[in-house]
């Protein structure tokens, strides 16, 4: 990656590649692809999107990421030969040099797949695999919220909670790729059972899933809750977008845990900052684009109480993510730029 000059945890704006290229920024979830042809800047010039369908095998999995990049830039009225590279962000444990995917259990475990070589000889094309929460925040870091910051951590809530590391502009992935696994610091001593085995991570405290288990929880040891009105607790989800009702229509309920989920993740993030002295923390996912407006007061004003150094927020600004459901796949196409740009030297 390109090293960019930086003053006062500011950075400036890298013009060393040529403002023409394109990149295609592939977002690989358990569910679902989403394939987009990405310019310099970071705008979206035509997309494409199918299901994952990961249970018919690593091949069947290939050829539909293929397909869907190849719908891409026919939407954008391009052809591939265009594309001077690939970025991927795909779930699990990811090496960025190989284009390994180690292990990703939300892609029917697949365990040492060669994503990236497979992908580039179907599609002709190098291609650049990375962790698709890192690749969030690094969007974010390069076109997004926070891209007038060196030192970002990112902080995803949903489903889980991910998270991504830059540092000095550069993605920090860790000794064995598996820097950014924020969700599994461990927050409460023997707290409540985390989806990986272990307890009271921050993960099991403050994720959607966390959330909605809390709710039900009380809903069945008798607190009342417009939730029941909203969704049959027995058969549907609590969703992102069911917590931001229950909290417009003022559920006392849902408001007490929102809040509780809040202040955990406040702590998180002091500690996260004490740890890491990033200029800036961006938080995103599905969790904050639907109930942001009442949870990240609650963060803000946690963290600055936490922090070992004091600090005024304009010069830690904890900020909401820009990209939204765009931001791995940009994420991914900006450091497969970056990374051919090291290539060409």
């Amino acid at each position: 990656m390109s090293k960019k000059s930086r003053k006062n945890g500011h950075k400036e704006q890298d013009h060393s590649q040529p403002q023409s290229a394109l990149m295609l920024g592939i977002d690989l979830g358990g569910t679902k692809i989403l394939a987009a042809v990405v310019d310099q800047q970071g705008r979206i010039m035509g997309s494409a999107k199918r299901k994952t369908r990961a249970e018919r095998g690593v091949e069947d999995v290939i050829a539909r990421i293929a397909k869907t990049a190849q719908e891409a830039v026919a939407n954008a009225h391009l052809d591939m030969s265009l594309i001077e590279a690939v970025g991927i962000g795909a779930p699990g444990v990811a090496d960025y040099n190989t284009g390994v995917i180690e292990f990703a259990p939300n892609l029917d475990n697949w365990t040492n797949i060669p994503l990236g070589p497979m992908l580039q000889q179907a599609l002709g094309v190098p291609v650049f695999v990375e962790n698709d929460v890192n690749a969030g925040t690094y969007g974010e870091a390069s076109v997004g919220a926070a891209k007038s910051y060196a030192s970002v951590v990112g902080v995803f809530p949903g489903t889980g909670i991910g998270g991504g590391i830059i540092l000095n502009g550069e993605l920090w992935r860790g000794a064995h790729n598996a820097a950014g696994e924020i969700g599994h610091a461990v927050m409460l001593i023997d707290g409540p059972r985390c989806g990986c085995g272990r307890r009271g991570c921050i993960e099991a405290l403050a994720s959607r899933t966390a959330i909605e288990r809390d709710i039900l929880g009380e809903i069945r040891g008798g607190r009342t809750s417009i939730v029941t009105q909203l969704v049959n607790i027995e058969t549907e989800q609590i969703t992102s977008g069911t917590l931001a009702k229950a909290l417009e229509e003022g559920d006392a309920l849902v408001t007490d845990i929102i809040e509780r989920a809040s202040y955990h993740l406040g702590v998180f993030t002091a500690a996260m900052i004490n740890s890491l002295d990033p200029a800036c923390v961006v938080y995103g996912g599905g969790l904050i684009e639907a109930c942001g407006p009442a949870m990240l007061p609650i963060i803000r004003e946690t963290t600055y109480r936490y922090l070992i150094r004091p600090v005024e927020p304009e010069h830690l600004p904890i900020i909401e993510a820009a990209l939204g459901d765009n931001a791995v796949l940009v994420g991914a196409a900006m450091l497969a730029s970056a990374s051919l740009q090291g290539v060409r030297r």
